[in-house]
């Protein structure tokens, strides 16, 4: 049974476009077509760079790719029916047989009526279709330019915390247990934190990161909603196992990685900690396979970003760069995409769906959830009572122990106190959506009773 059918026994509806007012609806309604108007407005002021690539050829190309678009943002705005893909790719199937089970008996499902989660994903791989069906521009990223300009604006930042990486790392070897879990929990937050710079929230306006993050975290302190910062460095510290020769040997951390640009930066910054500190042996990150709302990282903004940063004309930063240049040499870093990622599945689907993923996450020791999406993807982006635990919400899914590091910017929330969702909604009315809170949420499926 699909998780997609919305009258699943004990389970809450799936947040849909279909409340006036509510924040899907106001998703709907603006933000999307603003993204998709940026995407035709990009396209179309590389016409240029297409003829001058492609010729007349780049030019027809750009053309009917903006018309497809038009004609999708259209289909949107008046909330037509929701089509199946023809673009022959890998996940056509997939998607189109989605689209059919939530159709259930009827004709056809529509933009605003459809679960608000399939159709934001499904916005996104109509953009990917639209650049398809129009070669020599399929490989066109639409949303390159704000990834990479993100990064340069958040450069001071970045320098700040590669000094702050390079100098810990000088005496790593004479760091106690419990300075080395104040720098794993400085650490952390800053990845968490890193979250805020999120382009598919902005709309796609100028979101960067300008302050050092490692002097911001006190003062963002009060607004961490959930802290299971304690279990993650406990499944750290329980995955480590005496190996040959008396040394210790660390277990494996995934990391599903959400925006490219400063937020990717953050999280290498963490992953080269892990390793440096011998907290984790290997890291394995896992991106999407092609360009995802607005700035998530695809295999090339990976890349990039390593070598950015060792083209930097600053120590701490190059050095940073270079080492983790080695590490991917080296397989102590792995990037992996998976088909799923870019799909519209609630993760408690992933056993069934993508069962070969399933089993790649049941080998890590840790895996570590970033951003939103991946929040919502999680609990199904459904309409959970606030108090309901995080086990509930995940319907199954705990391939490892988890950890969620989110800030909040959509209408989904699990796992808080009675009366706490409360208190917030009478402070701040849109707590759950202006990106200002954030939890560090976990769950571990060895903790089960």
């Amino acid at each position: 049974m699909m998780a997609a059918a919305q009258t699943v026994h004990g389970v809450p509806v799936s947040l849909s476009g279909s409340v006036v007012g509510s924040f899907a609806y106001l998703t709907l309604k603006d933000r999307l077509p603003t993204i998709l108007t940026k995407v035709i407005d990009t396209i179309h002021r590389n016409k240029n760079k297409f003829f001058e690539e492609y010729g007349e050829e780049g030019v027809q190309a750009e053309k009917q790719t903006i018309s497809l678009l038009s004609k999708m943002r259209n289909e949107l705005q008046t909330d037509k029916a929701v089509l199946v893909l023809t673009d022959g790719l890998g996940d056509m199937d997939s998607w189109n047989q989605y689209l059919q089970r939530l159709q259930g008996d009827q004709d056809s499902v529509s933009w605003f009526k459809s679960p608000w989660l399939y159709v934001e994903c499904y916005m996104y791989r109509r953009i990917q279709e639209a650049l398809w069906l129009n070669p020599p521009i399929s490989d066109f990223d639409v949303f390159n330019e704000g990834k990479t300009q993100s990064f340069f604006e958040s450069q001071q930042a970045t320098m700040a915390l590669c000094t702050y990486l390079g100098s810990i790392s000088k005496n790593m070897e004479e760091l106690s247990r419990n300075q080395l879990f104040e720098h794993f929990n400085k650490l952390l937050q800053v990845s968490l934190w890193g979250n805020k710079c999120d382009l598919s929230i902005s709309a796609g306006q100028e979101n960067a990161q300008k302050t050092s993050p490692i002097d911001s975290l006190t003062s963002l302190q009060p607004f961490i909603l959930l802290d299971d910062t304690n279990m993650v460095w406990s499944t750290l510290i329980s995955a480590q196992k005496p190996g040959p020769s008396g040394r210790t040997t660390s277990g494996r951390v995934d990391i599903v990685l959400d925006n490219a640009g400063f937020e990717l930066v953050t999280d290498l910054v963490l992953a080269s900690f892990l390793i440096s500190s011998g907290l984790a042996r290997e890291i394995h990150f896992h991106g999407k396979s092609f360009p995802w709302f607005v700035s998530d990282v695809t295999a090339n903004d990976f890349q990039w970003t390593i070598k950015q940063a060792l083209s930097v004309n600053h120590k701490w930063m190059s050095k940073s760069g270079a080492q983790w240049q080695t590490y991917v040499k080296e397989a102590v870093w792995s990037y992996h995409d998976h088909a799923f990622w870019t799909q519209p599945h609630e993760f408690c689907d992933m056993a069934t769906d993508a069962p070969d993923l399933y089993t790649t996450l049941q080998g890590a020791d840790l895996v570590l959830f970033k951003g939103d999406l991946n929040y919502r993807k999680l609990t199904g982006d459904r309409d959970w009572d606030h108090t309901v635990g995080f086990d509930t919400a995940l319907r199954g899914f705990g391939p490892a122990p988890l950890c969620s590091l989110r800030t909040l910017k959509a209408n989904v929330q699990v796992g808080l106190q009675p009366g706490q969702a409360e208190k917030l909604s009478s402070e701040c009315p849109d707590w759950m959506t202006n990106g200002k809170y954030a939890v560090i949420q976990f769950y571990s499926p060895h903790l089960e009773h």
